[in-house]
């Protein structure tokens, strides 16, 4: 079902996109409300609930690791072949963070069960710090050509929503009850996949896509092989085996996050390449998730 809901709310955004029912600027009304809303109300549902325990170090670990991975193959390629900065920073969003939770859960499910959901979980709320963090750092930095001091760039982080949502999961509702307004968090966080989805769709420009082509395969290259090969590099070295190993790699190996393909997009780091990235990487992680528990039952 998940599948389909994919092709669906693309598909939908994409023909309205091309009809001109919408306006074109009709997918910043969208973003609005899912880095106002529907993000905030996943951070209250769900981070409460994680118990943190020593042995989840490497799905605590894997975003860290894809997305210091992401700035490093940057730093690197970028010194042989230059890449405009607003591109970089496109590249670092989409290819340093994972759609851990609406392509990673069901994936993660079908292939490791309900336990290794358990596990997709967490990786994917460390995920969302990434984002809330290094995420919202990154765009601000780009889009203001480097210029923005630090305390700018502190105040912006300190005032982007769904950061504020995760301290307040992690801090306040520890000692509140707020089981009475589960339903209307569980409703809020239910718009952000299909309208997200939908946003992206409403970018996606496939006539033009051939101008990107090489970032494209450079950013799709890191995050759906190289990624998910630097956490199992991780989880050999430091001896972990099991079920918790084999769900971070598997994690890894998603693709790229569709919220942060938004963020690029709110802004203008690249919108085309940031959404092209999400739209193609999704169909093509299909294939190549399969390829990577392949790897983990072998070696793990």
């Amino acid at each position: 079902m998940n599948f389909i809901l994919i092709a669906l709310c693309l598909t939908a955004g994409w023909l309205l996109q091309r009809s001109g029912i919408l306006p074109n600027d009709a997918h910043k009304g969208i973003n609005v409300w899912i880095l106002y809303v529907a993000l905030p109300a996943v951070a209250l549902l769900y981070v409460p609930a994680i118990t943190w325990t020593a042995e989840l170090i490497i799905p605590v670990a894997m975003p860290f690791i894809v997305w210091s991975g992401a700035w490093l193959a940057l730093k690197l390629v970028t010194r042989r072949f230059p890449i405009e900065k607003s591109t970089q920073a496109a590249l670092l969003l989409t290819a340093g963070l994972g759609n851990t939770s609406f392509l990673g859960f069901p994936l993660t499910q079908a292939y490791f069960g309900d336990e290794g959901l358990r596990i997709a979980v967490i990786c994917d709320q460390l995920s969302f710090v990434v984002l809330s963090t290094l995420g919202v750092i990154t765009a601000i930095h780009a889009s203001s050509g480097g210029k923005a001091d630090t305390m700018k760039i502190a105040g912006n982080v300190l005032r982007f929503p769904p950061f504020l949502a995760f301290v307040a999961a992690l801090l306040v509702l520890r000692f509140l009850d707020f089981e009475p307004i589960l339903p209307l968090l569980e409703t809020l966080a239910g718009t952000l996949i299909p309208l997200a989805l939908f946003s992206v769709g409403l970018q996606i420009r496939f006539s033009e896509w051939k101008d990107d082509v090489r970032h494209l395969s450079l950013g799709l290259a890191y995050k759906l092989m190289v990624a998910p090969a630097l956490v199992l590099v991780v989880a050999l070295l430091a001896q972990a085996k099991g079920i918790i190993a084999q769900t971070s790699v598997f994690e890894a190996a998603t693709a790229p996050m569709i919220t942060s393909a938004i963020l690029a997009t709110e802004y203008q780091l690249n919108p085309r390449l940031s959404n092209l990235m999400v739209s193609v990487g999704v169909p093509l992680s299909l294939f190549t998730t399969a390829f990577w528990w392949f790897v983990v039952k072998m070696l793990l």
